[in-house]
């Protein structure tokens, strides 16, 4: 509590922030057992990969490594984790897409093969996944970004090598703030009226 969603929690409260965070965290970590690809989780603050790793094997039923994420802001954290990976085709996510399942993670690599660099952009500007054919080619490009700004997916692609060709794979909802948690709220309520 305090350290997931501090900006939803500033509207929401800690409690529902956490139980909201917790609940996606866990439908994320659950795709951790499709045997199509490896799962790396990386964690903050470092000393967590030691911390929860009883409580995360009981959710994912041991199919990812943990690692910390390391130190930076969080695209110096980002380049850190696609550096482990170097020259392997490499999909980032984050544990905060309610719309995100197996399928979107499948077509981001297969938009891998034909591309350099697959970008899922967010409702709000931002970018729910980013992907890489080659991580060490694309390392830099999360230098001198607007973080949590309508701006941060822009300046990613400002960075990128040009040569680097670039696709897009759908939108989904990241839930950062009050904006995307009522959209979220929103779309749950049309979902729950297609089906009653």
């Amino acid at each position: 509590m305090g350290r997931v969603k501090r900006r939803l929690a500033a509207v929401i409260g800690d409690t529902a922030a956490l139980a909201f965070y917790r609940g996606i965290a866990a439908a994320t970590l659950r795709l951790a057992c499709d045997p199509r690809w490896r799962v790396t989780l990386a964690l903050t603050p470092d000393r967590a990969v030691h911390g929860s790793r009883a409580k995360l094997r009981g959710v994912t039923g041991r199919c990812f490594e943990a690692v910390p994420q390391g130190p930076g802001n969080l695209g110096r954290r980002m380049a850190a984790i696609l550096m482990r990976f170097r020259n392997e085709p490499t999909i980032i996510v984050g544990t905060d897409i309610p719309g995100l399942g197996a399928l979107q993670i499948l077509r981001a690599f297969r938009k891998l093969r034909g591309a350099d660099a697959v970008f899922g952009p967010a409702a709000d500007g931002g970018f729910w996944l980013v992907g890489v054919r080659r991580p060490q080619r694309a390392a830099r490009a999360f230098a001198n970004v607007r973080w949590s700004t309508a701006h941060a997916l822009a300046d990613v692609r400002a960075n990128l090598p040009r040569n680097l060709r670039v696709a897009v794979a759908e939108t989904l909802e990241d839930v950062d703030d009050e904006a995307g948690y009522r959209r979220w709220c929103e779309a749950l309520r049309r979902k729950k009226s297609n089906f009653a």
